[in-house]
C-alpha cells in the first residue's frame, strides 16, 4: 500500500499576529506540489494552543474549502473543560467539514491519573459524539500520554477511531501499536522522523512529523520508496540524513520552520504566537546549513523542489 506523508501544518500569522489566510493558501498550494496525501490542521505545529477557539475553527475551515477534496483533512477538536464542552468543540470542529476530528489524549487524564480514568472519559467523549469518526494525538502538550497498545487495542473495539499519531519515539512501542491495530481501518502515523523507515516497513500508513514544514518533498520521497528494493541504499542514507538533523530543527519551533521557508523563498513571516524570541545568528546559521545539505539530498535523491509561486495580489 502506498505509504502518505500527512504535515502537521504551520499557522503563518501577518504583521498584526493574526493569521494570515492567504499565507495558509499557499503553504497548502506548496504542501500539494511536494505530493503530500493529506493535511493535519490545528495541531501543536499549528500554535493551537495559542490561538482563539474561534481562529481555531475559522483557521480549520479555510483550509478544508481551499483543499476543496484534494486530500483528507484532519483537526484537533478535543478542546474545553469539561468532557462535554471537548463533545461540543469536537462537533464543531466536524461541521468545518473535516475527515476526522483528533483527541489528545493528554486532554482526557492528568498526569498523575491512571489509565481506567482515561478510558472511562473516552467512553463518555463517545457517547457524546454521535459517529464522527474519531482519531488520537499523543500531543507532546499540556503533557505527553503515550498510550498503550492495550488501550489503543480497547478504544478500537468502539470503531469509531480511523486515525492515529503515534510521539512514543520507541520502535518497540509503534510495533506493539501496529500489530494491535493490524486489519483494522485506523491508519497510523509515526511523528517521529528518525523512526520513519522502521515504522513504515512495520506497516505504518506513513508519516506525519514536523520535518515536513522544511522538506515535505524528502518525506514524500521516503514515503514514495521506503519498500522499494531497488532504492534501499538511498532510503536508509536520507533516513540517516534526517536523523542527524531532526534534533536542530526542532530548536526554537515552530519558528525554525517560518525561517527555514523564507530561506527556500517562501514569504512566510517569522512571526509566531508561541515562540514569542527571534531566532539568534547561532540558530539561523544552523538552518542555514541544513537548507544546504537539503539542496544536496535533493540533487543526490533527484528531487525537484518545489519553488514559491508569487503570491496573488489582492
Amino acid at each position: 500500500m502506498q505509504k502518505k506523508f500527512v504535515p502537521v501544518m504551520i499557522t503563518p500569522f501577518n504583521l498584526k499576529a493574526q493569521i494570515d489566510h492567504d499565507m495558509v493558501e499557499h503553504l497548502i498550494d506548496f504542501y500539494l506540489e511536494a505530493g503530500v496525501k493529506g493535511f493535519f490542521a490545528n495541531c501543536l505545529s499549528s500554535e493551537m494552543y495559542s490561538i482563539s477557539e474561534d481562529e481555531r475553527l475559522a483557521l480549520t475551515e479555510h483550509v478544508v474549502r481551499y483543499v476543496n477534496g484534494r486530500a483528507p483533512v484532519v483537526a484537533t477538536g478535543s478542546f474545553g473543560l469539561t468532557i462535554k464542552d471537548k463533545a461540543l468543540f469536537t462537533q464543531k470542529i466536524y461541521d468545518t467539514g473535516v475527515d476526522s476530528v483528533i483527541m489528545i489524549t493528554g486532554h482526557f487524564a492528568n498526569v498523575d491519573e491512571p489509565d481506567t480514568v482515561l478510558l472511562q472519559r473516552f467512553e463518555e467523549m463517545f457517547s457524546l459524539t454521535g459517529n464522527i469518526p474519531l482519531g488520537l494525538y499523543e500531543c507532546p502538550a499540556p503533557y505527553k500520554r503515550v498510550i498503550t497498545p492495550e488501550i489503543l487495542q480497547t478504544l478500537l473495539a468502539t470503531n469509531r477511531l480511523i486515525y492515529h499519531k503515534d510521539t512514543s519515539c520507541k520502535v518497540e512501542s509503534v510495533r506493539a501499536k501496529l500489530a494491535v491495530t493490524a486489519g483494522s481501518r485506523l491508519e497510523f502515523y509515526d511523528a517521529h522522523t528518525p523512526n520513519a523507515v522502521a515504522s513504515m516497513q512495520m506497516g505504518a500508513a506513513g508519516m506525519s512529523s514536523i520535518s515536513g514544514n522544511f522538506y515535505p518533498e524528502i518525506l514524500v520521497w521516503l514515503c514514495n520508496h521506503v519498500n522499494d528494493e531497488s532504492k534501499q541504499e538511498e532510503v536508509q542514507w536520507i533516513q540517516s540524513e534526517l536523523q542527524r538533523v531532526d534534533p536542530l530543527i526542532h530548536v526554537a519551533y515552530p519558528l525554525s520552520a517560518k525561517y527555514f521557508l523564507q530561506l527556500r523563498g517562501f514569504p512566510v513571516r517569522t512571526i509566531s504566537r508561541a515562540h514569542a524570541l527571534e531566532l539568534t545568528p547561532e540558530q539561523k546559521e544552523t538552518l542555514q546549513q541544513i537548507y544546504r545539505d537539503f539542496k544536496g539530498w535533493c540533487e543526490r535523491l533527484q528531487i525537484r523542489e518545489v519553488v514559491s509561486a508569487p503570491l496573488p495580489s489582492h
